[in-house]
């Protein structure tokens, strides 16, 4: 390691002709090695992060205890082999404490957008974007981008808090652009053609401002 904190790893060098390669330092021959910055970073909302620790320590606190005593239950009715509540107990557990564990390190390299801070000039996670559809029905939606861990595993959009995942399909086409900008984002039913026609930000419970 130099005077600087970095890690230096040696390389192969050759000594005379005839003679077995050994491994050494010399000029020219060193590498640097340097971790990525922000490497798997989650980024979410503020929003997000207050729902997501909230699940944690209700599975902590609440769900743990409940399959808890579940499983307790399940054993009073005798042979654990043939006992179909103590299976389905030990599976809830199965599931709460993985659940548990994902959120634990997901929080742990989380970083909040902040908001106010942030350029409306072009899309980003924690912005509100109004589109219009050219498709067909020239049709005007409104979604707030988050972070995709804020969602479910299963859905990168959630239409009833008018939420969409950065990883969407429409998320992938519209970070980064501006107003007035033109995208076309390709679907299951085709590739639909969609205008950018506001960013802003919003509040924390999702309510442009």
């Amino acid at each position: 390691m130099n005077d600087n904190g970095v890690r230096l790893e040696p390389v192969p060098c050759c000594g005379w002709r005839g003679s077995t390669p050994r491994r050494g330092f010399r000029s020219g021959g060193v590498r640097k090695v340097i971790a990525k910055k922000n490497e798997n970073q989650v980024v979410v909302t503020r929003d997000g992060y207050e729902r997501l620790s909230a699940e944690l320590v209700d599975l902590r606190t609440v769900r743990r205890l409940e399959v808890a005593r579940q499983l307790e239950e399940a054993r009073a009715f005798g042979d654990l082999s043939e006992n179909a509540e103590y299976a389905a107990a030990k599976d809830e557990q199965a599931k709460v404490e993985t659940r548990i564990l994902e959120l634990e390190t997901m929080l742990a390299k989380t970083r909040i957008v902040d908001e106010d801070k942030l350029d409306t000039n072009k899309v980003a996670i924690g912005l509100t974007v109004t589109l219009q559809d050219l498709s067909d029905s020239k049709k005007h939606y409104t979604y707030t981008i988050v972070g995709s861990e804020e969602l479910s595993s299963s859905d990168d959009t959630s239409v009833a808090t008018q939420r969409i995942s950065q990883k969407s399909p429409v998320g992938q086409a519209i970070l980064g652009h501006v107003a007035g900008d033109d995208v076309y984002v390709k679907i299951p039913r085709g590739t639909r053609h969609l205008k950018i026609v506001k960013i802003e930000r919003a509040d924390r419970k999702g309510a442009k401002r």
